[in-house]
C-alpha cells in the first residue's frame, strides 16, 4: 500500500487552495475574521441538563436580612449568648430607667433556646409616676430598617406572660416611632397570660416606609416577658417564606441547581460555629441559632435545611448540599472520631428523602412536606482539599454514603483540572477568583484536560480586585468570556455557578456580588445580567464553531434550542470581543439540515460600554443593561460589527427551508467553487 504521507509542500498548498476557496465562496477577505457555524444539531452534542445554577452562602446578610423575609431580627434575643444578662442588639428600649427596666433570663419557653426578654414596667397609668402617653417599651428596628408597604399584610407572632393582666400596643412606626403605619393591641387577663401564650396578630399598613420599625409598648405597670417575636410579609413567595422580588430575580435566570448553604458559612472558623442541619429544621420557635463567624453575624436559621430544600423545588432546580465534613477553618476532628459526623450526613439524605414514616423523612412530613425532596448531590466540605485530615475524612463518608445511596453523586473539593485525583469521586470542585484579564485567558482552561474521569463543577466563579470595583461591566466581560469557555467544553464541565449571589448594601463583607439590596430594592450588577445570556444553555446543544483570523479577543459558542415560550427553534450565538477596536466579523450557518434562517423573529442583543469600570447602583439600576433589538439582515452569512469591549448574542429562528437558492450563497454553490 502506498505511504500516507504527502511532500510537507503539497500539504501547505492544500490547505492555502482550500482557504482561500471558502473565502471566494463566502465573500470574506483574507484578512478579515469568519465565525463558522456548523448547525448540524447530528454533529453538535447535548449540554448537561445541570450546566448553569446557582450558589448560594450565608453571607452579606444574603438569606438573614435578604432572601428570607423575616423582619425581626435577633426575634429569640439568643444573640447575645446563652449567659445572662445579655447583649439584646439591635433591640432597643423606649423610656427611661425612672420608667423601665429591661433585661434577659432564661426562662425560655423553649428547651434549646432558653433566652427571653423580661421587661419590668415602673411606671403606670395613673399616680405618681405616669408613663409617657405613647408608652413604655422595646422596639426592634429589623436589619437596617423594615420595609412597610402600604396596603400589604404583615403578620406578627410573638409568645408572652406576666405576673398581671397586659394591655400592650403591637405596632408598625416610622424609624423615629412617631408615626404609626399599623398598629393592634393584646389585651390579656392575669389567668391568661401567667403561661407562655402564642399571640398571632395581620396588621395591615396603612402607609409606607422603607426605614420602619417594630415597637411593644405598654402604659401599665407590671412585669411582660417576651420571646421569639416574629413579622413576616403575607406576600412571600407562594407563603415559604422568601423575599419575592428577591426570588424572582433568582428565578430569571433559570438555575438547573442551587448549591447551599456554602462556603466558608458551611465550614466555620471554629467548628462550634459551623453549619449544623439538626439545629435549623423544625418549628422555627424552636431552633436555636447560631453565630457565623466567618462573616461574623448571628442567624436565627429560620432559613434552615428544610428551607434550602424548598428553594430549590420552587425555582424548578436540583439541590446540592454542602455538608460538613469534620473541618473548620481553624479545627479538625481525626479521621478516626469522625463517625458521628458520617451518620449526620447520612440523617440529612433521609431527612431529605427519606419516606414519611422513617425518623428524618417523618420530620420533614410534619414540616409540610410528606413527598421526598429530589437530592442528587452532596459535595463534601468546602476548599478543604489538602487540609490534614480531609481525604481520611472523605473516603469514611464516600464509602457510607455510597454504600447506603448509590445514586447519589458525590463532589470532592479537591481540583483534578491538572492532575488526576487519588481518591474516588463523580465531581470535583473548581473556585476560581482572579483578575479581568486572567479570568478571560482562563476560557481555554478546560480544553485539555482529560475527557475522563469526574467532571468539573465550577462552583465559584467571579472576577474580584480592582478590576471588580462592587460589579464592574470589565468584571462581567471577562466572565463572560471564561463562560463561553466552559459552555464549550461542557462534555468535562456539568455546573457553573457564580459567588456570591446576595449582597445587603449595609452589610458588605465581599465584593462584587450579583444582586445588591436593602429593605426595599435592588439592583443586578453586569455580572447577573451576563448569566441571562446563557439562561436557556442548560440541556441545549452546542454546535460545532469555528473562529479564522481570531486575534485572541474574541470567543464565540453557538447553541440550538427551543424556546418554551412560543414553542420555536432558534440557533444562539454568542461572541465576546475582550479587545479595544471594532471588529468586522462575517457569520456563516452551515448544515441547516431542511431548515433556514427567518428574518422575521430573529434577533440580536448588544451589552457593551464605553466605561469599562461602570457600575449599576440603587440611583442607577439599569445604567448598565444589555439591548435587545432586531437582527436586520439575518441569514446564513451576515456581516456584523462587535462592538470593542462587548457580548453580543445572536438569536436566530430556524424555519422551514424555502429551497430558494441565492448564487454564491448556499452549500451547492460553495462546494461548486
Amino acid at each position: 500500500m502506498a505511504s500516507c504521507k504527502a511532500p510537507c509542500c503539497v500539504l501547505l498548498f492544500y490547505f492555502f487552495v482550500c482557504f482561500a476557496c471558502q473565502c471566494i465562496a463566502t465573500g470574506v477577505d483574507a484578512d478579515q475574521t469568519l465565525l463558522l457555524v456548523n448547525a448540524s444539531e447530528s454533529s453538535g452534542r447535548l449540554i448537561p441538563e445541570t450546566l448553569f445554577g446557582l450558589f448560594f452562602e450565608e453571607i452579606n446578610h444574603a438569606g438573614a436580612g435578604g432572601l428570607w423575609a423575616e423582619l425581626v431580627s435577633n426575634r429569640g434575643f439568643e444573640a447575645g449568648g446563652p449567659n445572662t444578662p445579655s447583649n439584646i442588639d439591635p433591640w432597643s428600649i423606649i423610656g427611661d430607667e425612672s420608667s423601665l427596666s429591661v433585661s434577659t433570663d432564661r426562662s425560655s419557653l423553649f428547651e434549646r433556646n432558653k433566652i427571653a426578654l423580661q421587661m419590668e414596667v415602673l411606671c403606670d397609668i395613673s399616680g405618681a409616676n405616669i408613663c409617657p402617653s405613647g408608652g413604655v417599651g422595646i422596639y426592634n428596628p429589623g436589619y437596617w430598617g423594615m420595609n412597610i408597604e402600604q396596603g400589604k399584610t404583615y403578620k406578627v407572632v410573638l409568645y408572652v406572660r406576666s405576673s398581671g393582666p397586659i394591655n400592650v400596643s403591637v405596632s408598625l412606626t416610622d424609624s423615629s416611632g412617631l408615626q404609626k403605619l399599623a398598629a393592634d393591641d393584646i389585651i390579656a387577663s392575669a389567668s391568661d397570660v401567667s403561661d407562655w401564650k402564642k399571640v398571632e396578630l395581620l396588621l395591615e399598613a396603612k402607609g409606607t416606609n422603607h426605614n420602619s420599625r417594630l415597637q411593644l409598648t405598654t402604659t401599665r405597670k407590671g412585669v411582660i416577658w417576651f420571646d421569639q417575636v416574629s413579622v413576616m410579609p403575607s406576600d412571600t413567595y407562594k407563603g415559604h417564606g422568601f423575599r419575592s422580588d428577591l426570588f424572582q430575580k433568582l428565578a430569571d435566570l433559570k438555575p438547573r441547581f442551587v448549591r447551599f448553604p456554602g462556603g466558608c458559612f458551611v465550614e466555620g472558623e471554629w467548628l462550634r460555629n459551623a453549619f449544623r442541619w439538626k439545629e435549623t429544621v423544625g418549628p422555627w420557635e424552636e431552633r436555636p441559632g447560631h453565630f457565623g463567624d466567618v462573616w461574623m453575624y448571628w442567624t436565627d436559621d429560620g432559613l434552615g435545611y428544610f428551607e434550602f430544600l424548598q428553594l430549590t423545588e420552587d425555582l424548578g432546580a436540583l439541590p446540592i448540599w454542602v455538608f460538613n465534613n469534620g473541618i473548620s477553618h481553624q479545627d479538625q476532628v481525626d479521621t478516626t472520631a469522625v463517625l458521628p459526623f458520617v451518620q449526620e450526613a447520612l440523617d440529612s439524605i433521609q431527612f431529605a428523602r427519606g419516606p414519611p414514616d422513617s425518623k428524618w423523612g417523618s420530620l420533614r412530613a410534619t414540616m409540610g412536606h410528606p413527598e421526598p425532596f429530589d437530592l442528587r448531590y452532596i459535595a463534601l466540605g468546602n476548599e478543604d482539599c489538602g487540609k490534614k485530615n480531609y481525604r481520611g475524612n472523605y473516603l469514611k463518608f464516600y464509602d457510607a454514603i455510597n454504600r447506603a445511596y448509590p445514586d447519589i453523586k458525590i463532589i470532592s473539593n479537591c481540583d483534578a483540572s491538572n492532575r488526576p485525583l487519588d481518591h474516588p469521586a463523580d465531581f470535583y470542585d473548581f473556585h476560581i477568583y482572579t483578575s479581568a484579564n486572567d479570568m478571560f485567558s482562563k476560557r481555554s482552561k478546560f480544553d485539555n484536560v482529560p475527557r475522563k474521569g469526574p467532571k468539573a463543577f465550577v462552583s465559584e466563579y467571579a472576577v474580584t480586585g480592582n478590576d471588580a470595583g462592587k460589579g464592574s461591566f470589565l468584571a462581567a466581560l471577562a466572565e463572560a468570556g471564561f463562560l463561553i469557555g466552559l459552555e464549550k467544553n461542557s462534555d468535562v464541565v456539568e455546573m457553573v455557578s457564580y459567588a456570591p449571589l446576595f449582597v445587603n448594601a449595609n452589610d458588605r463583607r465581599w465584593n462584587p456580588d450579583a444582586i445588591v439590596f436593602n429593605s426595599s430594592h435592588l439592583y443586578a450588577t453586569p455580572s447577573y445580567l451576563v448569566q441571562r445570556f446563557f439562561a436557556e444553555s442548560s440541556g441545549a446543544t452546542i454546535l460545532k464553531t469555528t473562529l479564522t483570523n481570531n486575534s485572541n479577543s474574541l470567543i464565540a459558542s453557538a447553541i440550538s434550542w427551543k424556546n418554551p415560550e412560543d414553542s420555536k427553534n432558534y440557533i444562539r450565538i454568542k461572541v465576546v470581543n475582550f479587545g479595544s477596536i471594532t471588529v468586522n466579523l462575517k457569520i456563516s450557518v452551515g448544515e441547516l439540515e431542511k431548515s433556514s434562517i427567518q428574518i422575521s423573529g430573529s434577533n440580536m442583543t448588544v451589552f457593551t460600554s464605553t466605561n469599562l469600570m461602570d457600575e449599576n447602583s440603587f440611583s442607577e439600576p439599569r445604567k448598565l443593561e444589555p439591548k435587545p433589538g432586531p437582527l436586520e439582515g439575518a441569514g446564513e452569512e451576515m456581516d456584523v460589527k462587535l462592538p470593542p469591549h462587548s457580548l453580543t448574542s445572536f438569536d436566530l429562528l430556524k424555519g422551514p427551508s424555502s429551497n430558494i437558492r441565492m448564487g454564491g450563497t448556499d452549500s451547492f454553490s460553495r462546494s461548486s467553487i
